[in-house]
C-alpha cells in the first residue's frame, strides 16, 4: 500500500524558467494556492504558464493574488463547469509573511514573481521569490558564466576518455 505522504509520480513539476533569467532571487517563499476543481485538474495534467504571471502583496488587509497565471481548460469537465483561464486566484501564507514580502516590494525595482509550481501532500503550492530585474549586461555575464562552465566541462570530459 503507497504511504499517503508520499508525492506521486506522475504529477508535474511547473517551473518559471524565464524568472531566474530576468530577476536575480533575494527571498523564497512556498504558500498555497486556492484553486477551483477544473484548475486543479488542468495543473494536474501539467497545463499551466507562469512565464507571464506576477504576485501582488497588500498590508491591509493582508493578502496575496498570482495575476496572469494561464491555467487552461479541462476539457473533459464540459463547457458549463469550466473555470477562466487566466484571473486573478487567491494564495495562502502567514500574515507575517504577506507583511514581510510587501514591505520587500516597496523598494524600487523590487517584485514578486512565481518560480514554481508543485504538489506536496496532494496540495498544489506555489514558490514566489522576490527578485529584482536583471540588466542587459547581468544577463551578458551570465551568459558568459554558464559558457566557461560548459567548456570547463567539455574539458573534463575529454582529459577523463584519453
Amino acid at each position: 500500500m503507497a504511504s499517503k505522504n508520499r508525492p506521486r509520480s506522475n504529477e508535474p513539476t511547473i517551473e518559471n524558467r524565464r524568472a531566474r533569467r530576468d530577476y536575480f532571487i533575494e527571498a523564497t517563499l512556498e504558500c498555497g494556492i486556492r484553486l477551483t476543481g477544473t484548475e486543479i485538474k488542468s495543473v494536474r495534467t501539467g497545463q499551466v504558464s507562469l512565464a507571464e504571471g506576477y504576485v501582488r502583496a497588500t498590508e491591509t488587509p493582508p493578502r496575496l493574488t498570482l495575476h496572469g497565471a494561464h491555467i487552461a481548460v479541462y476539457a473533459p469537465a464540459g463547457e458549463h463547469h469550466q473555470h477562466q483561464p487566466v484571473r486573478v486566484r487567491t494564495l495562502l501564507a502567514h500574515r507575517r509573511e504577506i507583511r514581510k514580502l510587501a514591505a520587500g516590494t516597496r523598494a524600487r525595482g523590487n517584485t514578486l514573481v512565481p518560480l514554481k509550481m508543485y504538489f506536496v501532500n496532494g496540495r498544489a503550492k506555489l514558490l514566489i521569490g522576490l527578485a529584482h530585474g536583471k540588466r542587459k549586461h547581468d544577463k551578458r555575464q551570465d551568459m558568459a558564466e554558464r559558457e566557461m562552465k560548459r567548456d570547463m566541462q567539455r574539458a573534463m570530459s575529454k582529459r577523463r576518455a584519453n
